[in-house]
């Protein structure tokens, strides 16, 4: 450091003259300056994998243009009339030049998928209209009547008024099984049509019961790890870990292969007589396979945080308690066991909210009823082709874990999380 000299005023300076709080002040500018540099390589990496995918899921759950993109006369028709207005000639004029011109630009499929998402059955108008819109002449009313009668439905029409908005709830409304009606009011959807609200109750279900299956079975194992001698925790703990480097696909095809009816399971029932021929028990394509591989699989993520937390315990406070006259279970209910709390909440949620989006797991092994969330998002995304939907069910479901972390840290406090 360069000399610092007290002049008359008592204020240190260093020897190009600065007062030694301002160098202080410089040196601690530099260092976060330094700081940030280094981290700025891992922050870029999260903004462009992380936040702005995220960000696109959530405008993606409100954008869609096939509608208004596609038929921008009718598209003005609707902006320039109020909600329920009946449509005259204007309209009916706009309506078939739009599907010509549609017709002719191919994209008269994406329009009548948009209106389809809202009303079912209207994918098929769109396009066989389309095609004889070439020779519509005026009246254009009676000539798209006359091609399809259900061109005078004012359910279409309120529907089509719906999707000529780009921007939309009702991709979060049909996510919670809701709908609009004709004039615009948020009603419920017809009880054949709520799947959602149902899946993901049985998501968040499922979910908690497998997190308590593997505290029920984690925490005796990871109680053996940290209370056994080094040497043969270690061993022990390989076995553990063993799962993380096989794949995936091979550990949930393997429990296939196990639980099927005819399987190593059901074989060695019926060989011990436990069951017989006929009584073989269904544990698979079912909520029974689901729970049963995905326990297998999220076992080393309850495991692991519990042993970080068990291993410090020194078995002095146990035995200090039962000398005291404590029982064994008063001195592992009042002494061990919130010593482990800080593990058992971080298992817990992070068990938790792997099991919420897990997808190829109950997508082999669930079945039609063993299904969660997750695999009606991928059928949006892969199959129907419905990505605001998808995403819409995406960002309720990271809406609802956002609001799980936020509880947990009401009620524990995310400070007391310990993940090893």
């Amino acid at each position: 450091m360069a000399d610092s000299s007290a002049p008359a005023g008592g204020l240190l300076t260093t020897s190009d003259g600065r007062s030694l709080k301002s160098a202080l002040a410089s040196a601690q500018k530099r260092a976060k300056r330094r700081a940030f540099l280094l981290v700025l390589p891992l922050l870029a990496f999260i903004v462009i994998t992380f936040i702005v995918p995220i960000g696109q899921l959530m405008h993606q759950a409100i954008y869609n243009d096939g509608f208004s993109a596609n038929m921008p006369r009718v598209t003005a028709w609707f902006a320039e009339t109020p909600p329920g207005t009946p449509p005259d000639e204007t309209a009916w004029e706009a309506l078939a030049l739009d599907l010509k011109d549609a017709a002719a630009a191919r994209t008269v499929g994406v329009v009548g998928t948009r209106v389809n998402y809202e009303m079912s059955g209207t994918r098929s108008l769109f396009t066989s209209t389309a095609r004889a819109a070439s020779r519509f002449e005026p009246p254009y009313r009676e000539a798209l009547l006359e091609e399809d009668a259900k061109w005078d439905d004012p359910v279409l029409w309120g529907t089509m008024r719906q999707v000529s908005d780009a921007y939309s709830a009702n991709f979060f409304l049909a996510a919670l099984d809701m709908t609009r009606d004709v004039n615009g009011k948020i009603v419920p959807m017809p009880e054949d049509r709520q799947i959602y609200v149902s899946l993901f109750l049985k998501t968040f279900l499922l979910a908690g019961l497998i997190t308590f299956t593997c505290f029920v079975l984690g925490f005796p194992i990871a109680h053996l790890l940290a209370t056994l001698p080094m040497r043969w925790s270690n061993l022990l703990m390989i076995l553990v870990l063993l799962p993380f480097w096989t794949s995936l696909l091979v550990r949930t095809t393997s429990w296939m292969v196990l639980l099927q009816q005819q399987g190593v399971v059901n074989n060695s029932l019926v060989s011990l007589g436990l069951i017989s021929e006929d009584g073989r028990i269904q544990m698979i394509y079912n909520q029974a396979g689901t729970i049963i591989a995905m326990t297998h699989i999220l076992l080393p993520f309850m495991i692991l945080p519990l042993y970080s937390v068990m291993r410090p315990i020194p078995p002095s406070y146990v035995r200090a308690a039962r000398s005291l006259g404590a029982t064994s279970w008063t001195a592992f209910r009042r002494v061990y066991l919130p010593q482990t709390l800080p593990g058992v909440g971080a298992g817990s949620l992070l068990v938790f909210i792997l099991a919420v989006g897990y997808y190829i797991t109950p997508a082999l092994v669930g079945g039609a009823s063993g299904q969660l969330i997750s695999n009606l998002i991928a059928f949006h995304m892969q199959s129907s082709l419905n990505w605001s939907l998808a995403s819409a069910l995406a960002a309720l479901l990271l809406g609802a874990v956002l609001v799980l972390y936020w509880l947990y840290d009401r009620l524990v406090g995310i400070d007391n999380l310990k993940l090893g």
